[in-house]
């Protein structure tokens, strides 16, 4: 997948599986990626409504990531893009050991990252374990995946435990158009 051309630029997807919608916004900068988002959505029969931010390095391992709940509940880890990860206070999670990248369960941005990352070529396939922050609890625990690229804009995700599988459609970027059952790109 090419780098992206542009510096900035912003999306929106809403949710397929319950009501929700993201404004996404991604920027590159000359020693980070920066990702954005304010979504508001349902898990489980549970509203909520938050804000994250996702820093990257310029190889697309997640460095730093704050997801904020207007309900006040908050996380703010940072990853030495290594797989090793602390809290905001410098204690190590020692949990997320071997985790590169981040799975925030309420927005597909987060596929972005390890797509960026691999740069699978059509057939390939790689096996993860990723940082997974579910919705509404926040409470990151580590989380099988894989992802084989099946053609120039298409990945199947797969969980190791085979409790899903889509196909995700990304433009040039990277970003999801099509997440089936969960996303929707809208712009």
């Amino acid at each position: 997948m090419r780098q992206a051309a542009r510096s900035s630029l912003s999306v929106r997807w809403k949710s397929l599986e319950t009501t929700g919608l993201e404004h996404f916004s991604l920027s590159m900068h000359a020693d980070r990626v920066l990702g954005t988002g304010v979504i508001i959505g349902e898990r489980g029969g549970t509203p909520y409504g938050l804000y994250y931010r996702v820093v990257a390095d310029l190889q697309w391992r997640t460095r730093e990531v704050r997801v904020d709940l207007v309900d006040g509940m908050a996380i703010h880890v940072f990853a030495d893009g290594q797989g090793r990860w602390t809290d905001a206070d410098g204690n190590a999670l020692s949990d997320l050991d071997g985790c590169i990248d981040v799975d925030i369960a309420a927005t597909p941005f987060t596929n972005t990252l390890p797509l960026r990352r691999l740069g699978l070529k059509i057939g390939e396939s790689a096996e993860l374990t990723m940082a997974y922050v579910p919705m509404p609890t926040l409470r990151m625990a580590p989380d099988g995946q894989r992802y084989t690229r099946i053609a120039d804009n298409r990945y199947l995700y797969e969980s190791t435990d085979r409790s899903f599988c889509a196909e995700l459609d990304v433009d040039t970027d990277g970003l999801v158009l099509d997440y089936p059952t969960l996303f929707k790109r809208i712009n």
